[in-house]
């Protein structure tokens, strides 16, 4: 079962799923530098070691985008301590 939700609307805090939360969490500590060129990364569900995202705003045509999906799969392995793949979703 794939868990899809956009986490612009609903906080963390309320899904239960620890998981969700850390990936969600190191999601939030990214943002102010996406957001502070323009763009943005929403969490869109997680699904075994699959996470999938959507880069919106400028992330989304930057030449750099894959790069900066390659951190934020770095920082969400870091935190959660586990391997994950990020997928980017429409």
């Amino acid at each position: 079962m794939f868990v899809q939700q956009e986490a612009r609307h609903l906080p963390p805090a309320t899904t239960t799923d620890p998981r969700w939360q850390v990936i969600a969490a190191a999601i939030e500590e990214i943002r102010p530098h996406l957001r502070r060129d323009g763009g943005d990364c929403v969490l869109l569900g997680v699904e075994g070691r699959e996470v999938r995202v959507r880069l919106t705003g400028a992330c989304m045509f930057c030449k750099l985008s894959a790069a900066t999906l390659e951190g934020i799969q770095a920082r969400i392995v870091e935190r959660l301590g586990e391997f994950v793949r990020l997928v980017p979703g429409h």
